[in-house]
């Protein structure tokens, strides 16, 4: 069996739509554009309304986005924008945007794919290197996605039977992924479900509580020597890997502060390694959206000791490296978006 991959090509600058109501933040925003090799102003708006009526008939490659805006708020015009958008990926650049504040997390959550808080002191040249760093990897995937080639890639046979355990990891877009996948599955879904999504620190509790609220599933940060159960999401906290001990019916939390390869913490890796030894033939891993190739050497050890891998598609993937990654190695069984990953996994007989 065979799908397409992405080779992306860039011949032309990234054009970059900033919506932001402040006049002296859109000018500021719009020169650090410019002077960025690969990136250029595409337009800039005050309000939501007036970009969504501009990409109708324009195209953009990246989005920038304020959070507080008079009328409609950036994350209000969210959905609209989004529909508008035609797969251009959002970065919400906001003084709203802080590491672990609840509206930044909504705002991942209902689909930006990155977020940059504005510096209270002013804008600088830190500053500058960050959102152009961030806008070009967010230009990168969206090329990608649009520059397919129809080149074929080996799928292995997929699963039969339902998993004992399920893994999920993702990065950046992977908050929204992951909540479209286990939104998807069925409700009399009740297999233990490990969460490595790469975030900082302060982000993890208000990522699990919002999974928890958004999906009605019980979820929780991982703790050392916590016991995975039924029905349960485990999320890998910030600052260390989600590892496991034990046996697939009784499989405990070992929380890992190792240094690896990507320089991923916590690393889909670890976890997935740890899950081969553990669980074997037993487990299911899907790799979601993110840039890089953190999963790919877990997802080879899920696949030698006997487990399935599956892996979103180009087309639907924020930044197709990680599940590309795996794509690539012939290591995935499917690809296909987190939601039909889902019903694929949910239909499996117990």
């Amino acid at each position: 069996m065979a799908t397409a991959l992405t080779a992306p090509i860039v011949t032309r600058p990234a054009d970059v739509v900033v919506i932001d109501d402040s006049a002296v933040v859109r000018t500021a925003l719009t020169r650090m554009i410019e002077r960025a090799d690969g990136l250029r102003s595409a337009a800039s708006f005050a309000g939501a309304a007036h970009a969504i009526a501009w990409l109708e008939f324009n195209r953009a490659d990246v989005i920038m986005l304020d959070i507080n805006m008079p009328g409609i708020d950036g994350l209000s015009a969210m959905p609209a924008l989004i529909a508008a958008a035609n797969g251009a990926p959002i970065l919400i650049v906001s003084s709203a945007a802080k590491a672990g504040a609840e509206a930044t997390v909504r705002s991942l959550a209902l689909g930006a794919a990155d977020t940059l808080e504005k510096p209270s002191s002013g804008f600088n040249a830190a500053f500058e290197a960050l959102l152009v760093g961030r806008a070009m990897a967010l230009a990168r995937g969206r090329r990608a996605r649009a520059s397919v080639t129809r080149e074929p890639v080996a799928l292995r046979p997929s699963p039969m039977t339902r998993p004992r355990l399920l893994a999920l990891g993702a990065s950046t877009g992977g908050i929204h992924a992951l909540e479209s996948f286990i939104t998807a599955l069925p409700e009399d879904f009740e297999v233990p479900i490990l969460i490595t999504q790469h975030l900082p620190t302060a982000f993890v509790p208000f990522f699990t509580q919002q999974l928890a609220q958004r999906t009605s599933r019980l979820a929780r940060v991982a703790i050392d020597g916590q016991p995975i159960r039924p029905g349960t999401i485990t999320v890998a906290p910030g600052d260390a890997h989600l590892g496991l001990t034990g046996v697939t019916s009784a499989l405990r939390v070992v929380l890992r502060d190792n240094v690896v390869a990507s320089r991923c913490c916590p690393s889909l890796d670890i976890m997935l390694t740890d899950i081969a030894a553990t669980c074997g033939q037993e487990a299911l891993a899907v790799v979601l959206t993110g840039m890089g190739s953190d999963g790919s050497c877990g997802a080879r050890a899920m696949v030698e000791a006997g487990a399935h891998v599956l892996a979103q598609d180009a087309g639907s993937a924020t930044i197709w490296g990680m599940p590309g990654a795996v794509a690539r190695a012939g290591l995935a069984s499917r690809l296909d978006t987190p939601a039909a990953l889902a019903r694929f996994v949910g239909r499996l007989p117990a």
